[in-house]
């Protein structure tokens, strides 16, 4: 008798939209009587339960809200590979300056070489030409694979846990971000340890003539390609397969908390903004801002792991824990800010741009079923 009395009530309380039995949200025609009926004799506790279930959905509780969170199963998976894996490749073309500047910054000593972000770049271009932003770029851009990985990983990890009833989505955000970059870090940090070398090989070393060359190789006269064979034979030479995921456990360490936290504030953020902002406001341009108030919020916490993380790559030093006690020797609590600028604009861009392009793929992707229940 109980559930009869529930049904129309939740459709009373919910200004005549619910959810079908596949999770689609159609609106529905009320009786008034029924629904009168069903409010003077629920309970106080019924009450209670059933403001439970709307703050568990609240975009149920105002009817031009529509769907907030495109989920996987929404999704026309032949559309959104592809123009996933096209958005990730003109951000990675876009950005990929940023992660070269970030890692020169990080991998000097003090400020032996550069002064900050703009010292940097305008050091670089003076004496390699813009081609010095792009070093190693095309190594780099094998992680797009990996990116496809990531975003099915966490898709799915999110699609799990709301199939075991997780319906908060700020706790399937940390989970799924955190699952996603364990996968996609197994393939990514190969191709990261070679493109950090050929970031930093020629580098000057401090104010003296001495350039970084960790693996002396022969580069002097070499094209881009064979300076990449050299890098990838030495390492393979000195470490066998173990060379190329030197680091790993600090890359995990970096960016599966990172990746974890970085989804979890964005879900954070997005929600407090949309409690503020103008009904009229756009839900993507809302979207855009929380990703890049999620990534400051990240990148300020994470960023000493991310300096230690390029320092055991790139310099060969034996463990995380020795990494980070020269570290605090060298720098003491400028370890927490150096390359922090370079990091905090690749990830005001970078957040922005790849939540730009991902929600809008998402958009585009969405089956017919639902895109007159998408908001933009």
């Amino acid at each position: 008798m109980k559930s009869e009395i529930l049904v129309p009530l939740r459709c009373a309380l919910i200004n005549r939209t619910s959810l079908d039995p596949d999770n689609n949200i159609r609106t529905l025609e009320i009786d008034s009587d029924i629904a009168m009926k069903a409010l003077s004799t629920v309970t106080p506790v019924t009450m209670e339960s059933e403001a439970a279930t709307l703050a568990n959905f609240p975009s149920l509780g105002n009817s031009h809200t529509q769907i907030q969170v495109i989920e996987w199963h929404m999704m026309e998976k032949w559309k959104f590979y592809p123009l996933s894996m096209l958005s990730s490749f003109t951000i990675r073309c876009t950005l990929y300056p940023f992660t070269v500047l970030k890692t020169c910054m990080q991998i000097q000593q003090h400020n032996n070489v550069y002064n900050g972000l703009l010292d940097a770049c305008r050091k670089i271009v003076a004496a390699e030409g813009i081609s010095g932003l792009y070093k190693g770029f095309w190594v780099s851009a094998f992680q797009i694979v990996s990116g496809v990985c990531y975003v099915s990983v966490y898709e799915g990890v999110r699609h799990l846990l709301y199939d075991y009833n997780v319906r908060n989505n700020q706790f399937r955000a940390l989970v799924a971000g955190g699952c996603a970059s364990l996968v996609g870090q197994t393939f990514i940090v190969p191709f990261d340890v070679i493109s950090q070398h050929l970031m930093v090989v020629g580098q000057k070393s401090g104010n003296s003539k001495q350039v970084l060359n960790p693996l002396n190789i022969d580069y002097i006269g070499r094209t881009r390609f064979e300076v990449t064979q050299n890098i990838t034979r030495e390492i393979y030479l000195r470490d066998g397969l173990r060379g190329f995921y030197r680091g790993y456990l600090a890359s995990l360490s970096t960016y599966v908390p990172n990746s974890a936290m970085w989804w979890a504030f964005y879900h954070v953020y997005q929600d407090k903004l949309a409690k503020i902002v103008p009904n009229n406001t756009s839900h993507l341009v809302v979207q855009c801002v929380s990703a890049t108030l999620g990534g400051f919020t990240t990148t300020i916490i994470t960023n000493p792991l991310d300096v230690c993380r390029a320092r055991l790559q790139v310099q060969r030093l034996d463990s995380f824990a020795k990494t980070m006690a020269i570290l605090w020797r060298e720098e003491q609590l400028k370890m927490f800010t150096k390359g922090l600028s370079a990091r905090l604009t690749q990830s005001a861009v970078f957040s922005s741009a790849i939540i730009l392009g991902y929600e809008t793929i998402k958009r585009l992707s969405v089956k017919e079923d639902f895109l007159d229940k998408v908001r933009w």
